[in-house]
């Protein structure tokens, strides 16, 4: 299987913030953000855009003219009926051309009609209020961020043609080559400045085009996502309902922990030195009651590790104490494959986000040592705004697939809980990653 996600519901919550938009993450490190990709993806998410949206614009203008001239003998009447429906095809280019920019899935707004043809199709459509924002946004995209994208772009080409100026001037010597009209550029060492102002002027235009992509990105997230309503709100109490049963569940766990290790674990430490004071008495004789004394002790010894493997099952204290990191960390020390960690978090994260975070990788991991095949593992982890990002790869035989019963829909249900996400590419061959995403904001 390739490419599998798994999330609670298909629901999107409005109520919560949209997800910040990756190239914005980007650019808070700028340097790195110029050395990166980002600059080219922002620059051709641009012309996408800019091409797209002259396409669109010339198709609005044709049938809001061609539907107001027509509408005197009745058939410019349709024009200016279909033009609302314009936006639906636009809106689902622009929801693909963001992936380009924006991992994160931007769904449809739209639910299906019911049965009844083409008319009631189009009753349903313009009844949906997502149909008119699509339109709105239709006409913003084609407007005002197709011309700003359009100016961000010649401002790229232009700092594009001034790099190369020595160049050009030592090619084309002893031609005369002038950037300023009336000033010729005697020798290459006299066009360097040039090239330093169009370095200058790629950084700039670099930047402009990821400001200008994150306000595309927030603007198509406020104009074409879902928006709440009755149902959705039903869906999201009931997301928050799971939510409030995973906390109960938790402090229940917790107080059984509390029971066993406070417990039940001491009185088999009592036991067992009970046990150990007879058997020293009766060391000196020969016994049956000395033999089943020891026989007993070791019984009991075996019954305290077990239950301390038990506690330790219902949650690490590890964990508790020290926080993720230290709790795979720990974790995976006895897994017997050779398992490579990284995560970096910049701080504690809830309590919950923690225990479900690491009650997956425990799993994937179990997974992977029982069923792929891997001779190594490795897991990474960080934060990408407000959600935990966990990668475990493993170079196994790949192929995995939720319902040959691995485990892996029951990692899905486990994040699902808290409106996480889990991601599987596993091809055939291998190799096998999952990318699970898990909110912090619970």
């Amino acid at each position: 299987m390739n490419g599998t996600t798994a999330e609670p519901d298909g629901a999107v919550d409005s109520d919560l913030p949209a997800p910040r938009p990756a190239v914005r993450e980007a650019l808070r490190r700028p340097v790195r953000f110029l050395l990166s990709a980002w600059p080219l993806r922002c620059w051709l998410h641009l012309l996408g855009g800019v091409l797209s949206g002259a396409v669109v614009l010339v198709v609005l203008v044709v049938a809001v003219s061609l539907g107001a001239v027509l509408s005197v003998i009745g058939v410019g009447l349709l024009l200016l009926v279909a033009v609302p429906l314009l936006g639906i095809p636009v809106a689902a280019v622009e929801r693909r051309r963001l992936r380009l920019v924006e991992p994160a899935r931007l769904p449809g707004p739209h639910s299906p009609p019911a049965a009844g043809g083409p008319w009631r199709w189009l009753r349903h459509r313009f009844g949906e209020r997502a149909t008119w924002r699509e339109l709105g946004y239709a006409v913003l995209s084609s407007t005002a961020f197709t011309c700003a994208g359009l100016g961000v772009l010649a401002l790229t080409a232009l700092a594009a043609i001034l790099v190369p100026t020595p160049v050009v001037v030592w090619a084309l010597a002893p031609e005369t080559v002038m950037v300023i009209p009336g000033e010729a550029i005697g020798s290459p060492l006299a066009a360097l400045p040039f090239t330093a102002l169009g370095v200058a002027g790629l950084a700039l235009a670099a930047y402009a085009a990821g400001w200008l992509t994150t306000a595309q990105v927030r603007t198509a997230w406020f104009l074409l996502a879902p928006r709440d309503d009755g149902m959705t709100r039903r869906v999201h109490e009931l997301t928050r309902s799971r939510v409030r049963l995973a906390d109960a569940f938790e402090a229940e766990r917790r107080r059984i922990e509390r029971d066993l290790h406070d417990g039940a674990q001491q009185q088999l430490v009592a036991l067992t030195m009970t046990l150990g004071l007879a058997e020293m008495e009766l060391a000196d004789t020969e016994s049956e009651a000395a033999a089943l004394v020891a026989r007993g002790r070791q019984e009991a010894l075996r019954a305290l590790g077990q239950l301390r493997e038990l506690i330790r099952g219902i949650h690490p204290q590890v964990l508790t104490d020290h926080g993720l990191a230290a709790a795979v960390a720990e974790i995976a020390e006895r897994v017997p494959v050779p398992v490579d960690v990284s995560i970096d978090l910049p701080h504690r994260l809830p309590a919950l986000v923690e225990t479900t975070a690491y009650f997956t990788v425990t799993e994937a991991l179990a997974n992977a040592a029982k069923h792929s095949g891997a001779t190594e593992i490795g897991i990474a982890g960080r934060m990408a705004g407000d959600r935990l990002v966990l990668l475990i790869t493993d170079d196994g035989r790949g192929g995995a697939d939720p319902a040959a019963g691995t485990g892996l829909t029951g990692l899905a249900d486990r994040l699902a809980i808290l409106r996480g996400r889990l991601s599987v590419s596993s091809p055939a061959g291998g190799p096998t990653q999952l990318r699970v995403e898990v909110p912090c904001s619970v």
